[in-house]
């Protein structure tokens, strides 16, 4: 194929950052919040956007979510827990998060363990949502089969008449937060020669371990 040849050819040689050992802040979510500042600062799209990877009995299945906070040391995301991803963090709460910020040449690949919110989190969050999305959230049975588009239209303007006078929507029980507790964090900057520097945090009981690995 044609494109082959193109994609051959597709590289960039990343030369803008570096990070050391030294640099590195000796708690990993400190070296994440400040990656993710100077994210903001340098106007990635989407800054908060990450792929979360989860299995399905042996099959890894992949899709991008938008993280929504960072708090008691886990990092947080909102989704339907009737989703294919909600029915997979069920039967199995081992996952990993990558976020990519190209602008900055940056990566960071995390591994941890997931678990559901509480009640009282996840209801202040939704409170905060756009009413838009608050109504999609409940009008959706999301990964669930459709006849088309004007199907899923219609559940959206049922649901939207149904709370016409109800100021404030309260959160569907089947949609809510859950957080990763991290056990690895990977921190990737791309240098020149393919040369990348990658520094990694493990989680050794109650303390980080840092290394460098090789690219």
């Amino acid at each position: 194929m044609e494109i082959n040849k193109t994609l051959e050819n597709l590289r960039i040689d990343y030369q803008s950052e570096y990070l050391d050992l030294k640099d590195c802040e000796k708690d990993p979510l400190k070296q994440f919040d400040k990656w993710l500042v100077e994210s903001l600062k340098a106007e990635c799209d989407e800054p908060n956007a990450f792929i979360l990877s989860t299995v399905k009995k042996d099959q890894p299945r992949s899709r991008v979510l938008l993280l929504k906070g960072i708090h008691d040391q886990q990092f947080i995301f909102y989704t339907n827990y009737q989703s294919s991803k909600g029915s997979e963090l069920d039967q199995n709460s081992k996952v990993a998060m990558t976020f990519l910020w190209l602008p900055l040449q940056r990566q960071v690949r995390i591994e941890g363990v997931v678990n559901k919110v509480s009640e009282e989190t996840s209801n202040d969050y939704f409170q905060k949502r756009p009413r838009g999305s608050q109504l999609g959230a409940i009008a959706s049975p999301q990964s669930q089969r459709v006849e088309n588009r004007e199907a899923l239209e219609k559940m959206f303007a049922e649901t939207e008449t149904k709370f016409k006078n109800i100021e404030l929507i309260p959160r569907p029980s089947h949609w809510g937060g859950y957080g990763v507790t991290p056990t690895l964090i990977e921190f990737w900057q791309g240098r020149n020669n393919r040369m990348h520097d990658r520094i990694c945090y493990v989680k050794a009981g109650d303390t980080w371990e840092l290394q460098r690995l090789a690219p």
